[in-house]
């Protein structure tokens, strides 16, 4: 405990105002360009320098990013699946920095509700604490010293005496530091500076302004307003009257976020317009203008913003804002980590979670939002766009590419949000009353029971239960009929590689019209039984056209064994002959019954199968009664079919 608190204590002092006078100040400028850097400069340094990943190194990524070096940022490694977001946003301040446009514009995040954006703009605040400003001692707005000195005047001698570039310039002094000059009868010594550290508690440098009531809302709440009670003994236009309490005052120097923005009446928006671009914006009294140099970062949904973009009165907005667009993820591998971060910071983290249940949860997130394809299966689409390759699977899937050229640049604004998917898992921990636990039978009916109470328009809830019975639930049966299946077999790998080997060996046989002669048993095949023998493996797979399928299979397996040194590649390594050899091994299920069957046993023999059966099914991570649940599942909907 003494530790915990005396580090606490350490950190708090680490943070506390340090002081100095301004000609102090001013050389400190002259060692330390952080001295004076704008707030875009800190947010860039507090951001860090990304970590290149070059995805040609990495299949999965290659065909997701088109081979191209990415930039992923340490300050931003929780957001998955939105580094084009990211970039968005910090190209945005690394312009903002070089004194482009973009410092004076609003950075706008635009996107579907429970997509990130919140998330972005507290991060971004937090980034923005970690490097500290230097303010006049005093100031109700911390403004910069230099705003002390004007730019025509001062500029070249402290660009030739301080190193402080001209363009730094660019600040007014507020009401409060001209009455205070005139008060020290212009002798600027007389000024103090202080070391601030920005804090989101204290808002100092960084505040959030909400819309409130069309009709009682106004500018005071980004301005700020007088202070009634100083008027018995000041006049209402002295600068220490004023209440310097609005967002642009706080976050002078640092961040604004304004929620919702265009939720707020217009009215209360048009300080925003010369704040950004002139560095400055006027009070409620009749006093100088007061200097802003911050950063403002608004959200809101996209219904807002074409509400307030079809309005022509609103053109001068339009041209000061710097959209990003922030969707929902699109990749369902990043969508599961997504749910893995959420479920980390709840009691359920150590909750069990069969296999399959995420991954479930987030196709199905995925398949809403996705826009429908133009000859193609959107469940073909949604696995191309987590990375996959289809060639072998379906040969009228296309390139990522080509999808997303046809769905345009909105795909992803739309459908389930994941705070919809975070409550929907919630509910499937919780469906058992004896077991809190999750699995992918009881998130298929959690999910149709909530679309059918869920108020949705009629063509969203037919698509979104066509997925659920469409895709998810037969897709699983395969799944956890594998999983069952291989959990049967003890020694299913050596199984199917001596069935592969052995398929491979008569195909060529009969390719090259040659007998066989087995070296272990003596056994002889001509043409006619080594027919036999493949097609056993080849008709409960339903394969068409025989010929052509153990040409190709032999072509595959022959170019494979120049990589492997001349042995043959992993069963498993050829989709379709893969899925062939799966159905050979598992064609007679009523093998399967009395073992994976929680019904009384026949014998000692069948008990002790059952138990390591369930054994390994829990060893794969299922829980005893989920393995129950899954395997009758199972066996209902294989009975059904």
């Amino acid at each position: 405990m003494t530790t915990l608190l005396d580090d606490f204590r350490s950190n708090y002092s680490a943070t506390q105002n340090e002081e100095m006078g301004l000609e102090d100040y001013l050389e400190l400028c002259k060692r330390e360009p952080a001295a004076y850097a704008t707030a875009s400069e800190r947010m860039l340094a507090g951001i860090g320098e990304p970590e290149l990943v070059d995805t040609r190194n990495d299949p999965r990524l290659a065909r997701i990013f088109g081979n191209r070096v990415i930039r992923r940022y340490p300050a931003f490694g929780e957001f998955f699946g939105m580094e084009e977001v990211i970039e968005q946003i910090v190209a945005f301040f690394k312009h903002a920095a070089q004194g482009l446009e973009e410092k004076k514009q609003i950075l706008y995040l635009l996107g579907p509700v429970g997509g990130g954006k919140s998330s972005i703009a507290e991060r971004l605040k937090a980034v923005m604490e970690k490097r500290p400003i230097y303010a006049i001692k005093g100031s109700p707005v911390n403004e910069s010293p230099l705003g002390l000195f004007a730019p025509e005047r001062f500029g070249s001698v402290l660009e030739a005496d301080y190193n402080i570039p001209r363009r730094y310039l660019n600040g007014i002094m507020s009401p409060w530091a001209l009455k205070r000059l005139e008060e020290h009868g212009g002798d600027l010594s007389r000024f103090r500076v202080v070391r601030i550290q920005p804090s989101v508690l204290r808002q100092v440098a960084i505040t959030k302004t909400e819309p409130g009531d069309e009709n009682n809302q106004d500018i005071s709440s980004l301005v700020g307003k007088v202070d009634i009670r100083q008027l018995e003994h000041l006049s209402q236009n002295d600068p220490d009257a004023y209440s310097y309490s609005g967002g642009l005052c706080l976050a002078n120097q640092g961040l604004l976020e304004f929620v919702e923005m265009f939720k707020a009446p217009i009215k209360m928006l048009h300080p925003l317009l010369t704040a950004t671009q002139e560095g400055n914006f006027k009070g409620t009294e009749g006093f100088s203008a007061i200097p802003f140099n911050g950063v403002i970062v608004a959200h809101s949904n996209e219904s807002e913003w074409h509400s307030f973009r079809n309005n022509k009165n609103n053109e001068a907005f339009l041209d000061r804002i710097y959209i990003v667009k922030v969707p929902y993820c699109v990749r369902v591998s990043e969508e599961v980590k997504i749910y893995q971060k959420l479920l980390t910071n709840s009691s359920l983290a150590g909750a069990p979670c069969a296999p399959g249940t995420l991954e479930m949860m987030a196709q199905f997130s995925v398949l809403t939002r996705l826009k429908e394809p133009e000859n193609s299966s959107i469940y073909s689409k949604m696995r191309v766009y987590d990375g996959e390759t289809l060639k072998d699977v379906d040969p009228k899937a296309k390139t990522l590419q080509e999808y997303r050229d046809y769905a345009g640049t909105d795909e992803g604004m739309t459908g389930m949000s994941t705070r919809f998917a975070y409550k929907i898992l919630s509910a499937v921990f919780n469906h058992d009353q004896t077991e809190i636990a999750a699995n992918p039978v009881h998130l298929m009916y959690v999910l149709e029971q909530r679309l059918a109470r869920e108020d949705l328009p009629d063509e969203m809830r037919r698509r979104s239960i066509e997925h659920v019975k469409g895709y998810l639930a037969p897709r699983y049966a395969e799944l956890i009929g594998k999983e069952i299946q291989t959990a049967y077999l003890e020694s299913y790998a050596e199984y199917g590689q001596n069935i592969f080997d052995r398929y491979v060996t008569f195909a060529d046989c009969w390719i090259q019209e040659e007998d066989y002669r087995d070296p272990e048993t003596g056994e002889s095949f001509d043409r006619g039984s080594l027919n036999t023998e493949l097609e056993k493996v080849e008709k409960p797979a339903g394969i068409a056209n025989p010929k052509d399928f153990r040409n190709e299979i032999v072509n595959f397996v022959l170019r494979a064994r120049a990589n492997n040194n001349g042995r043959n590649p992993t069963w498993s390594s050829y989709e379709k002959l893969r899925e062939v050899i799966e159905k050979k091994m598992f064609s007679n299920t009523e093998d399967l019954l009395p073992v994976i069957s929680f019904n009384a046993k026949a014998s000692a023999d069948e008990k002790q199968k059952h138990q390591n059966f369930v054994a390994r099914m829990v060893a794969k991570g299922y829980t005893e009664k989920q393995v129950r649940l899954l395997a009758e599942w199972y066996l209902r909907v294989h009975k059904s079919s």
